[in-house]
């Protein structure tokens, strides 16, 4: 299953943007969500992520310029970035980490295709 994100585009430096992601299925439970960055040949890093019971981790770059938040559902989360600097542009991949029934072997990994962000420097 892949995760269906929106909100990417093209924005001034200290401009805002909102990435959201879904997932359409059900799950007997969430481990945590969040959001990952990559610029060309470099590594994919974290931006920041949540779990249910609300504990967030998230890259020193972006505190106090980006937040993520979980839905009552379980199902979405979003990354509101607010302040974007030349140093932010970047594909930006949503990632949540499920466990489809209750009997499963393990959680599941999924990704979003990943929208990018763009700012001009």
């Amino acid at each position: 299953e892949r995760l269906v994100e929106s909100g990417g585009g093209f924005v001034q430096p200290g401009g805002s943007l909102r990435l959201s992601c879904s997932r359409s299925s059900t799950a007997y439970s969430v481990k945590r969500m969040g959001w990952y960055r990559q610029l060309i040949g470099k590594a994919r890093e974290l931006v920041a992520s949540i779990t249910p019971a609300g504990k967030i981790n998230s890259a020193d770059s972006v505190k106090g310029r980006f937040s993520i938040a979980m839905d009552d559902a379980k199902t979405s989360v979003s990354l509101p970035l607010s302040r974007l600097a030349p140093d932010d542009p970047a594909v930006y991949f949503c990632h949540q980490m499920v466990q489809y029934y209750k009997f499963s072997t393990g959680y599941v990994d999924l990704w979003g295709q990943g929208p990018p962000v763009t700012v001009p420097s």
